[in-house]
């Protein structure tokens, strides 16, 4: 007799040996069709595998986050089948699930996305047989005979320790794999090859260059709709060809992965450093800032030599080894040791919004996105252990602020104690216990991922959401209690006696140029009034009104206000048409009548044009809404 218990509490009794499809059709055929996969003690597992013993189970549907990485999993091994049918001499090597599909590293002739109609049509045929997902096991030699063609599966294979291998077989097709995977073939109703690109395998420029094929598959056909129109929609925000098109920043062969910043690219970067200044001076930070370069003595003692060097661009200045900096943690903690601390100087905010580099494939360059120069808006907290609760909510507090501020909600993670760290049982007990307090007073919810952290400290990851939905982490709030000691970092406590302290590392904008180039995509280039280049544009509807348009482009100017005037002798439809696109968010047409009475002609972006708006009126209402950072451009008083 087996007992098997659900989720629920529900236990049944099997007088045999079963299965996952045996055990969902006694619940009903109807919830047994819907099924996918189990987990059968904790471990997932195919629907058919046999239960041998009393254990509790829980299915997996396409409405788990598991059934769709499942369905995933499995749609990479049918287009290894159709690719194969298409190219027989392929050579496959291994097809992992991504955040959103899938996809499979095949040695073979370069393709392009003018062949995957073919391969989907093939693709569309193994789903249209139902082909059965079926598992065995080898010995260790049967799988090594039956790939000893495979160079690549081979290769795979003879690296595993003795015993038995997995392996799937849909079909004439068989691969390695450790699974689980779908019942059968016709559970994928929509999938879609999405690219093609080039990639090493074992990531190793010396291996051969293999084909990486991505696609995408969905439980229907409406999901995989709804999602490439997510995906267009995200190509219409590209940051990059924003940013090009808006005359913001650019890229250079001579510099590669390090952006140049145009005039109207740091109007927005200083906007955005300004409203940081102004939070952090209210939150009780001090500003500080470190060299660029530093010696190789001070990245040994950080540690950063020896496990960070490949990633670190050195440099020899009078004999002596050096590097750019990667990092500016180091720098801060100079600048800690050069005063004597007591516990009532505790606990001490120092922010610092430092260049650092770090050396990046040329091939995962992307745009602001993946950079080797950007900036980091870095701050360390020092303080004592009983500070810890007070000082995250702080953090959290702050970061809510400035998020709010560009309309971006959050969520937030914490990662706790990973296999290999350093610090004792009670050091980690107080750190994670205090981030875990502070969380449960700042009142949000929270995600737990276990054995997450850093070898130095457990950290919250706050994952900021854009208008489109899309997740970006950007905040860190990590506990350290490896540079303090390294450092030998230390405050005299209220016993007198010598103490380290507990030290916070924490970004909120994290990189500003990758931060910029979200905001590039979350606002789609339609900037609020107070972070936009240029603010307000002058158009003079003919040659004479042009002084009284430079007129007015001074005063708005003098009044703090970034402005430009257009006096082109072209149309003033083209002109207006011209601000629109450049999305100036104020657009002022001057004409005889507003220069007559002294007035204005305001027109927005949404199309709504005010006739007869007073300047002072104007420019108060503008000044208004800048200072308050608003979202919604409301400068019109009644």
């Amino acid at each position: 007799m087996i007992n098997i218990s659900f989720p629920d509490g529900n236990v049944k009794q099997f007088e045999n040996l079963t299965d996952g499809v045996a055990i969902a059709k006694s619940i009903s055929e109807g919830f047994a069709r819907n099924c996918v996969a189990m987990e059968v003690d904790g471990k997932l597992m195919d629907l058919n595998r046999t239960i041998d013993r009393d254990a509790g189970v829980r299915f997996i549907t396409a409405k788990d986050p598991e059934g769709l990485e499942i369905l995933r999993h499995s749609a990479a091994h049918v287009m290894a089948e159709a690719i194969l049918k298409c190219y027989p001499d392929a050579k496959l090597t291994i097809g992992p699930t991504v955040e959103n599909g899938f996809y499979y590293d095949i040695d073979m002739s370069p393709i392009s996305e003018d062949d995957f109609p073919a391969i989907e049509a093939e693709i569309n045929k193994i789903i249209k047989e139902k082909q059965p997902i079926v598992r065995r096991e080898v010995p260790k030699r049967e799988a090594l005979a039956l790939y000893a063609n495979e160079p690549y599966k081979l290769e795979m294979i003879s690296a595993l320790e003795d015993g038995t291998i997995s392996l799937y077989t849909q079909g004439i097709f068989t691969d390695l794999c450790r699974g689980p995977h779908l019942p059968h073939t016709g559970f994928i109703k929509a999938i879609k090859l999405m690219k093609v690109s080039g990639a090493y395998w074992r990531a190793d420029p010396s291996n051969p260059q293999l084909q990486r094929i991505y696609g995408t598959a969905f439980f229907d056909k409406k999901e995989l709709a709804e999602y490439l129109n997510f995906l267009e929609e995200a190509r219409k925000r590209d940051h990059r060809k924003i940013g090009a098109a808006l005359d913001l920043y650019s890229f250079h062969e001579e510099a590669p992965g390090m952006p140049f910043f145009h005039p109207g690219g740091m109007a927005i970067w200083n906007a955005l450093l300004e409203y940081w200044r102004e939070e952090h001076r209210k939150a009780g930070y001090v500003e500080t800032k470190t060299p660029v370069i530093l010696n190789r003595s001070l990245w040994e003692t950080s540690g950063h030599w020896e496990n960070y060097r490949d990633n670190m661009y050195t440099v020899v200045i009078d004999e002596t080894e050096s590097a750019i900096k990667p990092m500016n943690c180091p720098g801060g903690m100079l600048l800690y040791k050069m005063s004597r601390h007591s516990y009532k100087d505790l606990p001490l905010r120092a922010g610092e919004i430092g260049l650092v580099h770090r050396h990046e494939l040329s091939g995962v360059l992307s745009g602001l996105f993946r950079v080797r120069a950007f900036h980091q808006d870095d701050a360390h907290i020092f303080m004592t252990p009983d500070q810890i609760e007070a000082e995250i909510l702080g953090v959290l507090r702050l970061v809510d602020r400035m998020y709010s501020a560009f309309g971006l909600g959050f969520h937030l993670e914490l990662s706790t104690r990973p296999a290999k760290s350093i610090g004792s049982d009670e050091q980690w007990a107080a750190a994670t216990g205090g981030l875990t307090s502070a969380l449960k007073a700042y009142g949000a919810d929270f995600k737990v991922n276990e054995g997450d952290g850093a070898f130095y400290g457990p950290k919250i990851d706050i994952h900021i959401k854009d208008a489109i939905g899309r997740t970006w982490q950007c905040g860190t709030i990590q506990l350290d209690m490896s540079l303090p000691e390294r450092f030998d970092l230390s405050y005299v406590g209220a016993d007198n006696d010598k103490h380290r302290p507990v030290m916070i590392h924490r970004v909120i904008y994290g990189s500003i140029e990758r931060f910029l180039g979200i905001l590039v995509e979350h606002f789609s280039g339609k900037f609020p009034l107070w972070l936009a280049p240029v603010q307000v544009v002058v158009l003079p509807i003919n040659d004479d009104l042009a002084p009284f348009a430079r007129e007015l482009h001074q005063q708005f100017e003098k009044a703090g206000l970034r402005s430009s005037v257009d006096v082109r002798s072209e149309s003033l439809k083209k002109k207006i048409r011209e601000a629109q696109l450049n999305q100036i968010p104020l657009i002022i047409t001057a004409g005889e009548k507003e220069r007559d009475q002294n007035t204005l002609s305001v027109r927005t972006l949404d199309g709504k044009v005010r006739f007869g708006v007073a300047i002072d009126t104007f420019i108060r209402d503008a000044q208004e809404n800048i200072k308050a950072r608003k979202l919604a451009l409301d400068i019109f008083s009644e």
